[in-house]
């Protein structure tokens, strides 16, 4: 293992406050946009699930059509 150099090496303290730092930087968003997120990702969850399920039907009278020739 090699070394660290006296600039790489840093005190906990410096490291503390470079966390400190970033998480003054986190977005936290209000209970509104979480919402109108979740209920975004569900509503296009459905959608796609549906859209598979008809899909997957399509495809599955397709290949019994095949079959049965």
């Amino acid at each position: 293992m090699a070394e660290m150099t006296t600039k790489e090496k840093k005190s906990f303290a410096d490291r503390l406050d470079g966390l400190k730092a970033e998480f003054g930087k986190i977005f936290w968003p209000d209970g509104k946009m979480v919402f109108r997120q979740s209920t975004a990702t569900i509503v296009v969850s459905v959608i796609v699930a549906l859209l598979i399920v008809f899909f997957d039907m399509i495809i599955k009278l397709g290949v019994d059509f095949l079959v049965r020739l």
